[in-house]
C-alpha cells in the first residue's frame, strides 16, 4: 500500500513539471502550436482601425462583345460574287500623214483596238441572275464572268438602267450560289459592313468597314441618288461588288469612291457609296419584268435654290425649287410649265429639294394625275399634269 501511494505522488510530480516546462516553451515559442501568430494577429487586427464602408460600390463595367471573325460572313456571301470582265471594239480615225496635209485630200484610214475593263457581280438567282453596275458593262461587246469556283462563261446583258447604275446579267451554266439579300432600311451608321469585289484584277477580296452614313445624294453620280457611305475600302474592280452585313446578307453594290483628282490628288480616304439593296431589288424586278424601270415622268428639269435666290423670292432656303428647263410636247410644257417658274408643293405636300421631286415623280405610275402647285413671277399657279413613262433616253435629272 506504501507503494503504491509513492508511486502515485511520483506520477502527479512528473505530470506538473512537465505542464509546466510545456508552459514555459510554448510562452516562448507559441508558433509551435501551428497558429501563424493567431493572437499577435488578432491584438493586432484590434489596435488598426477598421475603414468604414462606402454609401455605394460601384458595379464593374460590362464586358463588350467583341466579334473575333467574319469569315462565317465571308464563306456565306463570296460564293456567290463574280468577277467581270469586258471589251469592246474602238474604231479610231488615224492622223493624216503631213506629206498628205500638205496635197489637200487624202483618203482617212482608221484603225480598231480593243479596250477592256473589269468589275464585279452579285448572283441573286439560281437560275443566273447577276446584279452589277451599268457603267462597268456600258458598251461592252463581250462580257466574261468568272466565278469563285473557277467556272468561267459568257454572260447576257438582260436590261441597264443608267438613272441608278444597275445593270442585269444572264449566266446560263445550270444551278448557282445565290447571296442573300438583306435590307438596307434597317442600317444604323456604325454598323459592320464588308465589301467584296475584285480590285485591279486581283481576284476576290474582302475589305471591312462600317456603314458611314446612309441616304447619300446630290453627288453628280446618278440621277436617282440614295447611296450607302462606308470607310471599307472601294477601289478599281470593285464596282457592281457586294457590300454584305456581319451575317453575310446582301445589304448594297458597291458603286464609286470619290475622285481623288477632284480634290487635287490629296484625297480623300475612306469614302465609298454602295446603292441599298432595297433599291436594288426593285429595279431587278422591273428590268426582269419589263427589260427596263418603268417609272413617272413630267418633263420638267428642277434645280434647287441658292439661297441668295430664296432671298431675293422671299422663301426660305429648301422652301421649293426652280425649273431650268422644259422639254416639248410635254406633260409640264402642255400644262403651262415654264423656265424659271418656282414650284412649291406636288400634290399638296412641299417640295424642298431637286432631287426630292424626281425621285416623287419617278415613283407615280405612268396615267396617274399629279397636282403641281407654285409661282410664275408674283403670281400663283396650281396645275393637275397627268404623268407618262420616263423615256429611256432622256435628260440626266429630268423629272
Amino acid at each position: 500500500m506504501k507503494n503504491t501511494r509513492v508511486i502515485v505522488g511520483f506520477l502527479l510530480r512528473a505530470i506538473i513539471i512537465g505542464l509546466a516546462v510545456a508552459f514555459l516553451i510554448v510562452w516562448w515559442k507559441p508558433s509551435l502550436l501551428g497558429t501563424n501568430q493567431v493572437a499577435a494577429d488578432s491584438a493586432q487586427r484590434k489596435s488598426v482601425q477598421t475603414p468604414k464602408p462606402t454609401a455605394a460600390i460601384e458595379a464593374p463595367a460590362p464586358t463588350p462583345v467583341v466579334i473575333a471573325s467574319f469569315a462565317d460572313a465571308v464563306a456565306r456571301a463570296t460564293p456567290a460574287v463574280v468577277n467581270i470582265y469586258t471589251a469592246r471594239v474602238v474604231t479610231e480615225k488615224t492622223q493624216a500623214a503631213p506629206l498628205e496635209q500638205l496635197f489637200g485630200d487624202y483618203w482617212p484610214t482608221y484603225r480598231q483596238h480593243v479596250e477592256r475593263s473589269l468589275g464585279s457581280g452579285v448572283i441573286v438567282s439560281d437560275s443566273g441572275t447577276i446584279v452589277t453596275n451599268q457603267h462597268v458593262i456600258a458598251g461592252a461587246d463581250s462580257i466574261k464572268v468568272s466565278l469563285a469556283d473557277g467556272r468561267i462563261a459568257d454572260a447576257k446583258i438582260v436590261g441597264q438602267d443608267p438613272d441608278t447604275d444597275l445593270a442585269v446579267l444572264r449566266l446560263s451554266i445550270g444551278k448557282l450560289p445565290t447571296m442573300p439579300m438583306g435590307r438596307s432600311d434597317t442600317l444604323r451608321v456604325g454598323d459592320i459592313v464588308l465589301a467584296i469585289g475584285n480590285p485591279y484584277g486581283l481576284g476576290q477580296t474582302v475589305t471591312q468597314g462600317i456603314v458611314s452614313a446612309t441616304g447619300r445624294g446630290q453627288l453628280g453620280l446618278a440621277t436617282f441618288e440614295n447611296f450607302i457611305q462606308t470607310d471599307a475600302a472601294i477601289n478599281l474592280g470593285n464596282s457592281g461588288g457586294a457590300l454584305i452585313d456581319s451575317r453575310g446578307s446582301l445589304v448594297g453594290i458597291n458603286t464609286a469612291v470619290l475622285n481623288r483628282s477632284t480634290y487635287g490628288g490629296a484625297g480623300p480616304e475612306g469614302i465609298g457609296f454602295a446603292i441599298p439593296v432595297n433599291l436594288v431589288r426593285g429595279v431587278t424586278e422591273q428590268i426582269l419584268a419589263h427589260g427596263h424601270v418603268v417609272r413617272g415622268w413630267l418633263g420638267l428639269v428642277p434645280q434647287d435654290l441658292t439661297d441668295e435666290q430664296a432671298a431675293q423670292l422671299g422663301i426660305v432656303a429648301g422652301g421649293g425649287v426652280t425649273v431650268v428647263n422644259i422639254l416639248l410636247k410635254s406633260p409640264a410644257f402642255d400644262a403651262g410649265i415654264r423656265p424659271g417658274d418656282l414650284i412649291t408643293r406636288l400634290d399638296g405636300e412641299p417640295v424642298r429639294s431637286a432631287q426630292e421631286v424626281v425621285s416623287r415623280v419617278a415613283a407615280l405610275k405612268p396615267g396617274a394625275n399629279v397636282s403641281i402647285e407654285g409661282r410664275h413671277g408674283t403670281s400663283t399657279f396650281k396645275y393637275t399634269l397627268k404623268v407618262i413613262e420616263r423615256p429611256t433616253r432622256d435628260i440626266q435629272g429630268a423629272g
